[in-house]
């Protein structure tokens, strides 16, 4: 059987999703034919090849943030990946299939391509989807949640081996799901520091102010980013800052709510959304921030989960402003200010202190460089990621089960 490689991403389209693709590029580097399955960004045509990896595309449908708008997404998200999937097995039988996460739903089409063709299948764990149930609906009811819990047993059992993105979620695969540790690895989701590099600011993006505060990110439920306006109107208005500007980068489920809240609270001066930004547009509002916000609530979700924002910051020499979360400090350690969990009025005074004082700015700045470039960065990841795949292939050894690195000591 040839060396080839299907990975589903349901939730962001690729290469859009830095993750996945850093993954795909791996892959290839290492010697394997990588195709994907995944929804269309816009203007995305359903099948493409970029850098010699196949991508086969599908219209996304999202019908809304209620429960019943989940099930009927993730329906509709199965059906069309499996179809993807018979399409792109034409061209050979994979030998490996890596289902990226949420949702915990394509475990079924491993079980068929296992009967078939013997592929092996990867679960790349992503998020905790029952924690992302009770933080969007902290007061829903039990069965669904129960449900959630039976699809990622289900789907961590299956899988010959789980690649998760840190140490909380390699030990609910442990303990909850009941996966030998052995078969469980650890890849964190680091950013590749020689793409994501400070460059000259550009004054205009502070749109007449004298400072910048930025936020790049998921826009949903869970990611607090209301709590970034909110703090935004206690800047402006309360501790009369009328010298900061905020420009919040990305997309999602919220977004329109968001910008309804900012005209609410009069702030259109102030905040501005970009939406989804080109890659020259991040990199440009990015060099010009002074820092970078990281408003993940605590829930239970966010406290267990790994940030990818944070550590893009870094990346660009960002301090950060975050809660008190688990994994945030893991993730940023020295690098980050970081305050009571939720608290608005505490999280618009560290802004409003971390503009004021520009040597501590530049010292957490330079501290996330430095621990990206150590530790975080991609290629300390990418070793223990190919190492699963030259394993599972029978080309290899797998490295240790715990992933490269131990980055708790950092926090």
């Amino acid at each position: 059987m040839s060396r080839r490689v299907l990975i589903i991403v349901q939730n962001l389209p690729v290469p859009f999703d830095r993750r996945v693709w850093l993954e795909c590029q791996a892959l290839v580097a290492a010697g394997f034919e990588v195709s994907v399955v995944c929804p269309k960004g816009k203007g995305d045509p359903a099948y493409q090849v970029i850098d010699s990896v196949r991508l086969y595309k599908y219209r996304p449908y999202a019908p809304g943030g209620s429960k019943i708008g989940f099930v009927n997404e993730y329906l509709y998200s199965f059906a069309a990946t499996a179809r993807l999937t018979l399409k792109a097995r034409r061209a050979g039988r994979f030998q490996i299939l890596q289902a990226c996460n949420p949702p915990d739903i394509f475990w079924p089409i491993a079980l068929v391509l296992r009967a078939v063709d013997r592929t092996r299948f990867v679960f790349d764990h992503h998020d905790l989807c029952p924690e992302l149930f009770r933080s969007r609906f902290p007061d829903g009811p039990a069965l669904p949640y129960r449900g959630l819990l039976a699809l990622e047993r289900r789907t961590h059992r299956t899988a010959d081996h789980v690649i998760s993105t840190n140490d909380s979620y390699r030990a609910i695969a442990i303990e909850r799901s009941g996966k030998s540790p052995a078969d469980v690895t650890v890849v964190r989701s680091g950013p590749d520091p020689e793409r994501l590099v400070r460059g000259a600011a550009k004054p205009e993006l502070r749109r007449g102010r004298r400072y910048l505060a930025a936020y790049i990110g998921v826009m949903g439920p869970q990611d607090g980013v209301d709590i970034v306006v909110r703090a935004a109107a206690v800047v402006v208005n309360e501790l009369k800052r009328g010298d900061i500007a905020f420009t919040l980068i990305g997309s999602g489920d919220c977004f329109d709510e968001l910008v309804a809240l900012r005209d609410e609270l009069n702030l259109a001066g102030h905040v501005e959304f970009t939406g989804r930004a080109p890659d020259e547009l991040v990199a440009e509002i990015m060099s010009t921030a002074d820092v970078g916000l990281s408003p993940d609530p605590l829930n239970p979700l966010n406290d267990v989960s790994t940030m990818n924002k944070t550590m893009e910051y870094m990346a660009y020499e960002l301090p950060v402003v975050a809660f008190e979360l688990r994994e945030t400090r893991v993730s940023a350690g020295d690098a980050a200010v970081y305050v009571t969990p939720n608290d608005v009025h505490e999280y618009a005074r560290a802004i409003v202190a971390l503009i004021d004082d520009e040597p501590r700015r530049a010292q957490l700045g330079k501290t996330g460089r430095v621990r990206v470039e150590q530790e975080l960065a991609w290629r300390h990841q990418e070793r223990a990621y190919v190492g699963v795949y030259r394993a599972l292939a029978g080309i290899g050894e797998a490295v240790a089960a715990d992933g490269v690195g131990d980055l708790r000591s950092g926090g």
